[in-house]
C-alpha cells in the first residue's frame, strides 16, 4: 500500500479554506480535506507576536503526491509564508487508506 500522508495547513478564513480544500481535492492532489473553523494561532511574525483566527486544513494525501499537493498549494495561498506540515500515517483502517490512495492519484 501507498503510504498516506496527513498534512496540516492554515488558511485567514472558512472561505478561502474551503477553496483550497475543493481545488485540491477536484484537482486530486488529495482525496479529503476536513476544514476546521475556529482555530486561534499565536505565532511570531516579522518580530512581532501575533494572534489570529484561522481555519485548520486537515489534507490526505499520498506520500508520492506530496511535491504537487506542495506546489500547488503554494501557487493557491494567500499567505507569504504558508503553513504545510506532512506527517506519516503510522496506523489507520486500512480500508480508509486504500480510499485515500485510491482517490488522490
Amino acid at each position: 500500500m501507498r503510504p498516506i500522508l496527513l498534512c496540516y495547513c492554515t488558511c485567514p478564513d472558512p472561505e478561502t479554506a474551503l477553496q483550497l480544500a475543493e481545488r485540491l481535492v477536484g484537482e486530486s492532489l488529495a482525496a479529503c480535506v476536513n476544514c476546521l473553523p475556529g482555530v486561534t494561532s499565536v505565532y511570531r511574525w516579522e518580530g512581532k507576536v501575533t494572534r489570529d483566527s484561522e481555519t485548520l486544513l486537515l489534507i490526505k494525501t499520498p506520500a508520492d503526491r506530496f511535491e504537487a499537493l506542495r506546489a500547488r498549494l503554494l501557487e493557491l495561498h494567500p499567505y507569504d509564508l504558508p503553513e504545510l506540515i506532512a506527517v506519516p500515517v503510522e496506523r489507520a483502517h486500512e480500508a480508509y487508506l486504500a480510499w485515500v490512495a485510491a482517490n488522490a492519484c
